[in-house]
């Protein structure tokens, strides 16, 4: 008798099992659709990509008139990270949900050594049509945290190589703008302001 209630309650058991893995799937079947129809709307992409990298590219082109005699790589590195391992540095380097404002003082590290001074990033700019998209996955709650919103860009597998060319390199999945109060800053404001602005939700 209690090997049978025991069969019984192991079958009911598996029931109840089969019957949660079936009700995860469709959920997560449901959630699969409708994520990609929100990334979509949300994406930059088609003429408001072209609009955004042209003026960002008007703004990089006025601000080199102003950047002297420093080399145009070095310059570019002070204006921006690029990549997904230098954004990701940034941001873990910056405190936890505060606006930042650059700091003048020069920070040690526990080896005594001195560390590049923090500058922050004010936004960052992701490819979101990258494959595999684990490379990436990681930036949009990383910057959340930082309270650093993130602008998707997306042009039919092509947002990395768009976004490459801003930066002179042949592609870039992430690319953060460091805040140097220059007219970059300005056009990512006047963008951020707009309608437009992405949240990390995606």
């Amino acid at each position: 008798m209690e090997e049978i209630e025991r069969v019984w309650g192991l079958g009911i058991l598996s029931d109840i099992q089969g019957s949660m893995a079936k009700k995860k799937r469709s959920r997560i079947v449901t959630l699969s659709k409708v994520a990609p129809e929100k990334a979509s709307s949300d994406c930059y992409e088609g003429n408001r990509l072209d609009d955004l990298l042209s003026k960002l590219e008007r703004s990089i082109e006025s601000a080199k008139i102003l950047k002297g005699d420093l080399p145009e790589k070095i310059w570019i590195k002070h204006q921006f990270a690029i990549g997904v391992n230098d954004v990701t540095r940034v941001l873990e380097r910056m405190p936890r949900g505060e606006v930042q404002v650059p700091s003048k003082e020069d920070p040690e590290t526990k080896s005594g050594l001195r560390r590049a001074p923090l500058v922050p990033l004010q936004a960052v700019l992701l490819a979101s049509d990258c494959n595999p998209r684990w490379l990436t996955k990681h930036i949009p709650s990383l910057a959340s945290s930082r309270q650093v919103p993130v602008i998707f860009v997306k042009d039919n597998k092509g947002g990395s190589l768009r976004l490459g060319e801003l930066v002179n390199v042949k592609a870039a999945l992430a690319i953060g703008v460091k805040v140097r109060e220059s007219c970059i800053n300005r056009t990512i404001d006047e963008v951020l302001g707009g309608d437009a602005v992405v949240d990390d939700d995606v």
